[in-house]
């Protein structure tokens, strides 16, 4: 797994896999006939929480780890590329709901 997490293009599947996981999730709860009014601002609150640090940790664990290390340049690169691959998957993602 640690080597697995150590691809930038992973991480950025990851991450939106978290996030297709976490709307079903809350899809799933909307259609439910739970009245859960008092609980949906904790929900929300520690969804928020857990979600900055899973993307915390997909988005900036490694290049923290190569930054520290003194590969700076390497650090930068595989951050870049984390980001470029998620945006990529998002426009994929935007490109597929229009149609």
């Amino acid at each position: 797994m640690k080597k697995l997490l150590k691809n930038p293009f992973i991480n950025a599947l990851l991450a939106e896999l978290y996030i297709i996981y976490i709307v079903s999730v809350l899809q799933s709860l909307r259609n439910s006939k739970v009245e859960i009014q008092l609980f949906i601002p904790i929900f929300m609150l520690s969804l928020l929480v857990l979600s900055v640090a899973v993307m915390s940790y997909l988005f900036f664990a490694e290049p923290i780890k190569l930054f520290l290390e003194g590969q700076k340049e390497e650090a930068f690169r595989f951050f870049i590329k984390t980001i470029l691959t998620f945006g990529i998957l998002v426009l994929i993602l935007i490109t597929l709901l229009l149609l």
